[in-house]
């Protein structure tokens, strides 16, 4: 059955030894659609882990709501949300078998043998893992483990899945691997699925959405496009990778709309300032554009250091005191960057540029 969840004003608050009070999850609501492959993005201590604890049943609110379709479980206890839950530890039984491991959530719903086997048999095949049904977690690396907790925690069919922080313990290589198979196994059974990590190239990599959590609070939900390209506020953009913000004022000229900073102008979207307004915007490394010195919306400067990386080429800009960072593509991008202490200009388009909240 697919599941909507629904978070209402949700709160949670701990008390310290010293008598006081730490708000871990503060006024949150969100809405994660059936299907959906969502994300609890930020760095450590900002809440998701809490927050998908709430969802599972594992901590109490202090405030708030939570429903599965229109069913609130906000008090329902863990065992009785139809939940799957991988944990960051793999959580394995290491006297059972593979197939054993797997089977254990259906043993404690009395389904039948006949049921368990096939069940088993379907969810194993899911994650790659029908091979090795009869050996020992001992017996197998740490990516095979984890696909044998994610097979334990589909196998029961749950209404919503949860995975916190699931590939922390592999190496890259491994967690490069387990992130498109991970999406693949959610979509393929349907579920919808709560996933915590602070590793933004793994929420960009396979969310639907995410959700960007700093100090107990959300601070964007979006689409892993629209977070990266039109981040509402500093924090998002700063988290979810390299970029340079600018601070100026919104102009009018020969009826376009650009941002006027000490060091040049850049267009700007007219939708989303007003003539005279201070503004932030957002500039990703890779929106820039190298032009001639003499262009008419670009910001001037000198090249501090270049770095040629194959397919693209890393460029730092001393403007006005600060450092520009740009990349250019390919071979015609690589013999456009002038030499490290010559002057430069770089300009973008008016789409590529958020303006940012502080």
């Amino acid at each position: 059955m697919t599941c909507t969840i629904r978070i209402e004003n949700l709160t949670k608050t701990f008390k310290g030894h010293d008598g006081g009070t730490t708000t871990a999850v503060d006024q949150v609501s969100i809405e994660i659609e059936p299907g959906e492959l969502f994300f609890l993005l930020g760095p450590s201590g900002c809440g998701k882990t809490t927050l998908l604890r709430m969802i599972a049943g594992f901590i109490d609110p202090s405030q708030g709501r939570i429903y599965f379709n229109d069913r609130e479980v906000t008090t329902t206890p863990a065992n009785k949300r139809n939940t799957g839950m991988v944990f960051q530890s793999y959580a394995l039984w290491p006297h059972m078998t593979v197939a054993d491991n797997v089977a254990f959530g259906l043993k404690i719903r009395n389904l039948t043998k006949t049921e368990q086997k096939k069940r088993v048999g379907e969810a194993l095949e899911s994650v790659q893992m029908t091979p090795y049904a009869d050996r020992k977690p001992t017996q197998l690396s740490g990516g095979q483990q984890q696909r044998v907790a994610l097979a334990r925690a589909l196998v029961i069919k749950p209404d919503v899945l949860l995975l916190d922080e699931p590939l922390s313990n592999l190496d890259a290589k491994l967690r490069n691997e387990l992130r498109n198979e991970i999406r693949r196994s959610c979509k393929e059974a349907g579920i919808t699925t709560v996933y915590v990590t602070h590793d933004q190239k793994e929420a960009m990599s396979i969310a639907d959405r995410l959700a960007i959590l700093r100090a107990g609070r959300v601070e964007q939900v979006a689409s892993p496009a629209d977070g990266y390209y039109r981040p509402h506020n500093r924090f998002v953009a700063e988290f979810l990778g390299e970029t340079n913000i600018i601070e100026g004022s919104a102009h009018e000229r020969d009826g376009g709309f650009l941002v006027e900073t000490p060091f040049g102008s850049l267009p700007l979207p007219h939708r989303d300032a007003s003539v005279g307004d201070r503004v932030m915007i957002s500039v990703r490394p890779e929106s820039w554009r190298i032009v001639g010195l003499d262009h008419g919306a670009a910001i001037r400067g000198t090249v501090r250091s270049t770095v040629f990386l194959g397919e693209s080429t890393h460029v730092e800009a001393e403007v006005d005191g600060r450092i520009i960072l740009a990349m250019v593509h390919g071979r015609r991008g690589l013999t456009a960057v002038p030499a490290v202490g010559a002057p430069i200009a770089l300009t973008t388009d008016a789409d590529e540029i958020a303006i940012i909240d502080q």
